[in-house]
């Protein structure tokens, strides 16, 4: 049996009350008739011995109910004062419900208080007032009201009972006509406990009730729910506009965003749209308003409305019906601190024991004042809601300025426990990190800076270093910054905490591609380490690591390997030769050496390290697979692809088993084998590797986060380097046009691709545009990092290669020049950019006319390749080649012949017949041959000629 069936027979007549057919009366000083008698006598002693009260009633008063016919067009509802916009889902949803002969219809309109329950009912009865009779209004929120209104039914059906029957009576009369009549319609206003209305769903056997209620529990075998959210956004702004410009013009510029702050609620919409036209107030100004005092905002009725339906006023007073459970108010404050979808129950966990949250919570979700969402155990609070409940009112007993503040602290402290244990690198915590970040951004978004605790610090802190896993440098470096002033101000310069954010700061400027503003830094930390912390500490020796790197980003390889190497000894000496520590270290030297391009002294310390790794750590120890790939990139340098391929392999083989698909290491060590694949020639083995770690990029790390443009980057230039530039040019642009959206054009990052771009342009015969782009990536590297960075020394050389290209030797030649002598001052003799440099030098004067002055930088190219890389690689033979091409133009066939001949054999051995170089190299030999022959023929020629004569 339902609620409704159980209470239909709670109604049957007394055997004191019965007086006729069809006509009954029960509770106190009821009265009921079944005929004419002219008097009735009321009191508690109507049936006893003592009599009270004599009452002569009107004849109306003996009519029974059923025979009493509604006057037509009988309605009191409610004539809204503002225009009504949208809501044609709900309209539509209150229209379906069929009206069964001999049934009641009942449906609850429910949500948050200034949803709009009201107006909805209002309009829909307003505009089907008609159809009923009567269409009738009870506002009911106590059981007072609603016997109130049952009265005023009452006597509007018969006006002569006013001043005769009491509000009981009158009450009793209206519920006996719903009972014996069709075709009415009853609105139940702002119902709050659905307990309220049971006494008379048990007695209204037909006809319509509509039901509006903050509750949305309750309803079950009850009434049809009908949940009532916000309006759209363009529905809001409708709304805001008509009331804003009923009167004169006004300027409605920013009406859109008013509308989004007050998240589209309608009161609110219809507050602030009253108070813009009263006040004549542009929207816009409005939200300056909004922002610097919302209490009196959130307070503010518009003139001769009801002062209590305002924003801050409706929740007060559900909050006060909760008033027995204190719990409640502290959830709201605590919760109007994150953002409004999907916060986390489990921020909540501290407050109490589980049964009196989750009782806590359940009545706040029946109050609407938030929404449960037991699928995914989080929940949602309108944004409108947090932001009365965190704006102080001495007023308010819900929102005193001590309360909110203490809720802040806790909302804060919830959140830092609730932040992922270990390392963000670790995709494990990435779910969790992401639930949270919204949180953590508003939160902070909404202290004050000068309020911020070291708890608040902390969080931004561990939140900066997230964000800058994420590649979110922007909003890292404001989280670092913030954290670090935050840490000044609150523990001191000097505090571990502090330092460790300043290590942070300097990092994300690292990452930002900004190594000039990370390197003083990191000198100020050193200074700080040693002082503080002595020479021998461990965060003074990672402070000097970590300068010696900044140095080598800025373009000093140099200089920062007297530092690695002291850092290294300092480590053996301190912590031992086998001690992780010292392992890195030793690293971080070689890898020094290799940016250094003395890859002859990196390679041997890779080696040891790997060997030492393997021994110490264990072949799936971190460490040891970064170490491992950084000896495969040192072969891989050095030219030897094969021992290269074989590590990366192992490194991405063990990544999948030890680290998982996903990992970002695992990702590097796919996209690093499929660069050596491309190294090696081997297209077909390469590009499904490329596709496979950008799909995971994607799916993992966004469209636009760095490791996925660096691996579109990537992809480019295999398409670049297989020989459809067409593709690769189509790459490249998308990838820049990516860094200008997400990070910065002038990011080093960006630069390079820029400069990609550039030669994939010269490549496919587009002159004019390759040498625009040189010349503004050269203009751009010198202004973001330096004159002598090493990768300005390439834009120069590229803008050079782009001049010599499109035949203007004049602008080419100086720049090939300045660029040897800035390699070989900067980096050394044996660097391979300075002898790329030399090289290319050489090349622009033998296509100048000029084999002579080719032929001994060919030579030194040739022999410092040799001595830093071997015989077999392939810069090597590249300059082998463009050596006998000199010889060839200076007219030495014999020494170009004897030169192109050895380097076809080794390119035949090393690269195979089908490699660009090797096919190079043979269509060079057969063509020097084929001028040998020529000018032998000439030679016979030019001496038969002479015997002639």
């Amino acid at each position: 049996m339902s609620r409704l069936d159980r209470f239909k027979h709670t109604a049957s007549p007394s055997p004191h009350a019965s007086l006729g057919p069809g006509v009954n009366a029960s509770g106190k000083g009821a009265v009921a008739a079944g005929r004419d008698i002219g008097q009735a006598i009321t009191g508690a002693g109507a049936i006893g011995v003592h009599f009270e009260q004599t009452v002569t009633l009107p004849k109306e008063a003996f009519t029974p109910a059923s025979s009493v016919a509604c006057p037509p067009g009988l309605t009191n509802v409610l004539k809204l004062p503002r225009p009504f916009i949208g809501r044609g889902r709900e309209l539509a949803l209150l229209d379906r419900a069929v009206l069964d002969p001999g049934a009641v219809v009942v449906q609850a309109v429910h949500g948050l208080g200034g949803i709009g329950k009201s107006a909805l009912a209002a309009h829909w009865a307003a505009t089907r007032a008609t159809e009923y009779c009567p269409a009738w209004w009870v506002t009911a929120d106590s059981p007072a009201s609603i016997d109130a209104g049952l009265a005023l039914l009452a006597t509007a059906l018969q006006p002569a009972l006013a001043q005769m029957l009491s509000q009981e009576a009158l009450r009793e009369r209206a519920l006996q006509w719903l009972a014996t009549h069709n075709g009415w319609l009853l609105v139940l206003d702002n119902v709050a406990d659905p307990a309220d209305i049971e006494p008379l769903l048990a007695r209204a056997a037909t006809g319509r009730i509509l039901i509006t209620s903050r509750r949305a529990t309750g309803w079950h075998g009850v009434a049809t729910p009908v949940a009532l959210d916000v309006l759209s956004n363009a529905e809001a702004v409708e709304l805001f506009t008509e009331i804003l410009t009923h009167g004169p013009p006004r300027d409605a510029d920013g009406t859109d965003e008013v509308c989004t702050a007050l998240g589209y609620l309608p009161l609110a919409v219809e507050q602030a749209a009253a108070f813009c036209a009263e006040t004549d107030t542009s929207p816009r100004a409005y939200l300056d308003l909004l922002a610097r005092y919302p209490a009196d905002l959130y307070a503010s009725a518009a003139e001769g409305s009801d002062a209590s339906r305002t924003m801050a006023r409706i929740w007060h007073l559900s909050l006060d019906r909760m008033a027995d459970e204190p719990i409640t108010g502290q959830i709201l404050r605590i919760l109007a601190w994150y953002a409004p979808d999907a916060i986390p129950r489990n921020l909540l966990a501290s407050l109490a024991s589980a049964p009196t949250l989750l009782r806590a919570l359940g009545r706040l979700a029946a109050h609407s004042m938030l929404t449960l969402h037991s699928e995914t155990n989080d929940l949602t609070v309108h944004r409108l809601v947090q932001a009365v409940a965190r704006t102080p009112d001495p007023s308010d007993p819900h929102r005193q300025p001590a309360d909110i503040a203490d809720a802040c602290i806790r909302a804060t402290a919830a959140l830092a426990e609730a932040l992922p244990a270990g390392h963000a690198e670790d995709p494990a915590s990435w779910p969790t990190w992401r639930a949270l970040l919204p949180h953590v951004d508003s939160l902070t978004d909404r202290l004050p800076h000068g309020s911020d605790t070291a708890d608040t610090a902390r969080l931004l802190s561990r939140t900066g270093q997230f964000l800058l896993r994420e590649g979110s440098i922007t909003r890292s470096l404001t989280y670092i910054q913030r954290s670090l002033a935050s840490l000044e101000r609150t523990v001191g310069a000097e505090h571990h905490d502090t330092l460790a954010a300043r290590t942070n700061l300097a990092q994300a400027y690292v990452l930002a591609g900004d190594p000039k503003r990370a390197a003083p830094l990191f000198e100020q930390l050193l200074a700080d380490s040693v002082r503080l912390l002595g020479e021998d500490h461990p965060d003074t020796l990672t402070a000097r690591n970590n300068l010696a790197q900044a140095y080598q980003l800025v373009g000093n390889p140099k200089q920062a390997i007297p530092m690695l190497e002291r850092t290294l000894a300092d480590s053996v000496r301190v912590s031992g030769q086998d001690h992780p520590s010292t392992l890195v270290a030793q690293s971080n030297l070689a890898g020094a050496h290799m940016l250094a391009g003395s890859l002859r002294q990196a390679i041997p310390m890779f080696e040891q390290t790997l060997a030492d790794s393997l021994r110490i750590l264990g072949e799936d120890h971190l460490g040891t697979f970064s170490t491992r790939n950084n000896l495969a990139a040192t072969y891989h340098a050095a030219g030897d692809v094969k021992r290269a391929t074989q590590l990366y392999e192992e490194s991405l083989s063990i990544g999948v088993r030890v680290l998982g698909d996903d990992h970002p290491n695992t990702l590097t060590a796919r996209n690093n084998l499929a660069y050596a694949y491309v190294s090696a020639g081997e297209m077909k083995r390469a590009f499904p590797l490329y596709k496979r770690t950008l799909a995971d990029s994607i799916r993992i790390h966004g469209e636009e986060h760095p490791s996925t443009l660096t691996t579109r980057n990537n992809i480019a230039t295999a398409y670049r380097l297989a020989g459809d530039l067409e593709q690769a040019i189509r790459m490249y642009e998308q990838t820049l046009a990516a860094y200008a959206r997400v990070s910065d054009e002038n990011h080093p990052d960006a630069l390079t691709v820029r400069s990609n771009l550039a030669t994939a342009y010269r490549q496919a015969g587009y002159s004019g545009r390759a040498i625009s782009l040189c010349e503004h990536a050269l203009a751009d590297g010198i202004r973001v990092q330096g004159e002598e960075h090493p990768q300005t020394l390439i834009k120069r050389n590229n803008l050079a290669t782009a001049y010599r290209q499109a035949g203007d030797l004049d602008r080419a030649i100086p720049l090939y020049e300045k660029g040897v002598t800035d390699c070989l001052r900067i980096l050394g003799e044996e660097h391979h950019e300075t002898l790329t440099a030399q090289d290319n030098l050489a090349s622009a004067y033998a296509s100048a006319g000029n084999p002579e002055q080719a032929i001994p930088l060919h030579k030194k190219a040739v022999t410092g390749w040799v001595h830093i890389l071997g015989e077999d690689h392939l810069s090597t033979l590249t300059a082998r080649n463009n050596l006998a091409y000199a010889h060839r133009l200076a007219g030495d066939l014999r020494q170009a012949i004897l030169i192109y001949k050895r380097t076809l054999a080794n390119c035949l051995r090393i690269l195979g017949k089908s490699h660009p170089l090797t096919q190079a190299v043979q269509g060079n030999l057969d063509s020097a041959r084929r001028q040998r022959l020529r000018h032998r023929a000439a030679r016979a020629k030019r001496a038969s000629r002479r015997k002639e004569v």
